[in-house]
């Protein structure tokens, strides 16, 4: 229990009812200015400097001024100036603490709160026992809340300064949010015009408030964001720590992301942390704490890449010892082309690579790409062999986060190449670290480009036969994203990646994810169409070999150099062992259909650098695309598809038929062997296409399964005409909808024209169901805005095609629903040349 103290005769502190803390008991006596005012800087002076003079001191003071102020009774005698002890000092503030807050309410005026609530601030600072004497009045945040909303910068700054103070500790801040500060806050950072000082105060409340999570919420719903991120641009570096230390407590919440993102907080961080600004580290720390958060999700990592920072793990200063540069050797770029060397020998010590990074710059020969990566291995290299890379890391450590999992922020020129460092380590946690960050940081080709420029694509190559499962998944992982780019398809096979990948492809137990990026690797390298038109480089190649002039053209083209051209044969000609055959042709048997696809391609280029095609009609490839065309998802159209997902159904479509189109171009090609043609069930594969014909899949994939279907029917039966089923099927399914397609969404229109006359063609001709062919497949609309916008010939044939669907009566109304009618009367009225054509339509309607 506190007991009561008597501080004057005319007011008496009850401590005992915080509600009601002041009471008068006898009306306030009248001073004159002179006198007021020299009695409060009295009180200021001894509250805010304690240590000048004793208690009793300015006591006496006070008293002869005018005012009788009556001091504990049990107070000790009076002591010198600078001898006061630090009780008197705590015994001064705390019982002037009741007075100033007294002095806050909304009976005073305002310039009597104004040094009220500054005096209160001063008095905060002294720390928590400060802040816990002016809480035992709880009516004193309110009082301070209210105090945000003056016209004085001076009050403002006060109050939110207070309310910092208080809110520093943490039993009190839910005491200060309930107060309203969240909003008074709000409201007076939304004024137009502020200084530093009030927005510093008022932001650093918030930082201390955002530290519990339903508090971050509240602070992020408010209309506060805004002003927080243009905040990053102030000129005052405490305001941008402010709003920087604000941000990144909000980030830690995950439900504030999407808002921070839609206010376009990434490009502003990014911005301030790659900028080499003279100014305080905290603010530095803040930021990148913030997009370290932000870039758990993977759509955001994107876009904080996308504003030219890499995401880089902290594998600890220790796993850099390992680091070993060729301090012996001549330098080289760092994807590996050797330099010219001079007269001079290479430095013992390293200097000539590191004066070669210094003076990139003024090499004019070389390219950005070269240049910005020669840079960054200079830098890291050097930060390494001197032992500071990570300096920065330790002091900003994330404590609360494990070690196996921390991360930093660099510059996309400098995390580049220190993501290929680490690749040269002997630490395996922090190498397979590295390669997941390549691989989430390949986002774009200017990215993946980087990565091949600093050397990525040597390293990732060799350990692929690193013991560790951990890593080779990693590696692969990083090599499947940086395979995206087709520029670097020969850099790769080049380096070698062809023998590992080979060799996991034969393992049985790989593991599925690592199988399907093996195979998506391997597909976009062996294209079969790319193949075609690289075996005529530098002219036609007679026989299975790749011209060794060609290919050293095409290593060329990569920038290697040496006799690699002989080791990428050597590797392709690993692909006719019958082990991988046999493995690809299970996969077909077995796996989904996205890894069939895959697997169908990379068979087509076998045949093609074998033209013989011994090695795999020796095995049963035939049974492989059965078990294509066989696919569940590849149903008739009137297949019930009831309690499947509509997208989910659409995305299994769209799979079965990559897959089949891919099986259709395989059984194309294989179909040149005579030796393969007589092994196949041709009528059985000629049932399979022609139900596939009918199916869902869309129809840029059935081109080659009608392709693939008249090769069958020819070589079965050679003496076919053009009234045979399946070429009628061909046309109905795959022709038709193919050129109704191209009238209705290709924007040039000589293809249109094309596309109509071909179709007038076909009906013309009389194919049974041709006419029900085009108005199934929702045909009527794109013609008749044909003849309103078509060419001369392109008008004549739509007007032909719609005269003869409108000899069916079931067709009147799409015609007339598609507008028609108005176009035609507009051509008969112009007497156009097809006026005629367009009148005998107008007839067959019904108007």
């Amino acid at each position: 229990m506190i007991a009561s103290a008597t501080l004057s005769p005319y007011f008496n502190i009850k401590l005992l009812n915080p509600r009601h803390v002041f009471t008068t008991t006898k009306p306030r006596r009248k001073y004159s200015t002179f006198s007021t005012k020299f009695h409060f800087n009295h009180l200021w002076n001894g509250f805010l400097q304690p240590k000048s003079c004793s208690l009793r001191t300015v006591l006496r003071k006070v008293g002869d001024d005018g005012g009788s102020i009556d001091a504990n009774p049990q107070e000790s005698a009076a002591v010198s100036v600078g001898e006061g002890t630090s009780s008197s000092s705590s015994t001064l503030g705390d019982n002037y603490v009741a007075l100033f807050v007294r002095m806050l309410g909304l009976d005073h005026d305002a310039l009597d709160r104004e040094q009220a609530i500054v005096a209160l601030w001063k008095y905060s600072l002294g720390g928590k026992n400060c802040i816990d004497a002016i809480m035992q009045f709880q009516g004193c945040i309110n009082l301070t809340v209210n105090l945000l909303n003056s016209e004085s910068s001076a009050t403002c700054e006060a109050a939110a300064g207070l309310l910092r103070s208080v809110s520093s500790i943490n039993l009190y801040k839910d005491i200060v949010a309930e107060s309203g500060a969240i909003e008074g806050i709000t409201g007076l950072l939304s004024r137009p015009s502020l200084t530093s000082e009030v927005k510093e105060q008022s932001m650093c409340t918030l930082w201390n408030l955002s530290v519990d999570e339903e508090l971050r919420v509240k602070i992020a719903n408010s209309d506060i964001l805004p002003f927080l991120i243009n905040s990053l641009d102030d000129d005052d570096i405490k305001v941008k720590e402010a709003a920087g230390g604000v941000l990144s407590n909000l980030a830690l919440s995950h439900c504030n992301h999407s808002m921070m993102v839609e206010a376009g907080i990434i490009p502003k961080l990014a911005k301030l942390l790659k900028t080499d600004m003279e100014g305080s580290k905290v603010f530095r720390k803040e930021a990148r704490n913030a997009l370290l958060e932000l870039i758990k999700d993977q759509y955001y990592r994107i876009l904080v890449i996308e504003e030219g920072l890499v995401p880089v793990p902290m594998v600890g200063a220790a796993a850099y010892k390992s680091f070993k540069p060729g301090l012996y050797s001549w330098p080289t770029m760092p994807d590996g082309t050797e330099i010219e060397q001079t007269s001079k020998g290479p430095s013992k010590f390293g200097a000539s690579e590191l004066l070669l990074g210094l003076n990139v710059g003024e090499n004019a020969e070389l390219e950005e790409a070269k240049k910005n990566a020669i840079v960054g291995r200079t830098q890291q290299q050097f930060l390494a062999r001197i032992g500071a890379i990570e300096l920065d890391g330790k002091r900003e450590s994330q404590s609360d986060i494990p070690t196996d999992n921390r991360l930093t922020l660099l510059p996309w020129i400098d995390g580049v190449a220190r993501l290929v460092l680490i690749l040269e380590l002997n630490d395996e946690v922090a190498i397979s670290r590295a390669a997941e960050s390549i691989a989430d940081s390949s986002i774009n080709e200017h990215m993946r480009t980087s990565f091949k420029e600093a050397g990525a694509i040597k390293h990732l190559v060799r350990l692929l036969d690193h013991n560790s499962f951990a890593v080779r998944s990693a590696v692969i992982h990083a090599l499947e994203r940086l395979s995206v780019s087709p520029s670097l398809y020969h850099v790769l096979e080049a380096e070698g990646i062809l023998h590992p990948l080979v060799c996991t492809l034969k393992r049985s137990e790989t593991s599925g994810s690592l199988m399907e990026k093996t195979l998506d690797i391997l597909a976009r390298i062996l294209d079969p169409s790319k193949e075609m038109k690289s075996k005529f480089y530098n002219g036609p190649v007679n026989g299975s070999k790749m011209g060794i002039d060609a290919a050293r053209s095409l290593n060329a083209s990569a920038g290697l150099t040496g006799d690699k051209p002989v080791s990428i044969m050597d590797s392709r000609k690993e692909l006719l062992d019958s082990t991988v055959i046999t493995r690809l042709i299970e996969i077909l048997k077995t796996s989904p259909s996205n890894l069939q696809r895959k697997a169908a391609s990379i068979l087509e280029f076998i045949t093609i650098i074998e033209p013989s095609m011994e090695t795999i009609i020796k095995v049963d490839v035939s049974s492989g695309l059965e078990a294509v065309f066989h696919q569940k998802a590849v149903k008739d159209k009137e297949a019930d598809v009831e309690g499947q997902e509509l997208d989910e159904y659409a995305l299994e479509i769209e799979e079965a038929g990559l897959a089949v189109s891919a099986a259709s171009r395989l059984l194309t090609k294989l179909l040149d062997s005579e030796q393969f043609c007589q092994k196949i069930d041709s009528t059985h594969f000629i049932k399979l296409l022609r139900k596939i014909l009918k199916s869902d899949i869309p129809l840029r994939n059935k081109d080659w399964v009608a392709a693939c279907l008249v090769k069958l029917c020819s070589i079965s039966n050679p003496n076919v005409d053009f009234e045979n089923p399946i070429n009628m099927e061909v046309t109905l399914y795959e022709t038709i909808p193919r050129l109704i397609e191209q009238i209705k969404l290709s924007l040039s229109p000589e293809t249109q024209e094309s596309a109509a006359v071909e179709l007038n063609r076909i009906i013309s001709e009389g194919v049974v169901d041709s006419t029900r062919a085009v108005a199934s497949e929702v045909g009527i609309f794109p013609l008749v805005n044909l003849i309103e916008q078509g060419s001369d010939r392109a008008v004549e044939a739509a007007l032909s095609i719609l005269y003869n669907l409108s000899m069916d009566s079931d067709n009147h109304s799409a015609i007339i629903a598609a507008g028609a009618v108005p176009a035609l009367r507009k051509i008969v009225l112009s007497q156009r040349s097809h006026w005629t054509r367009a009148l005998r339509l107008l007839r067959n309607l019904p108007v």
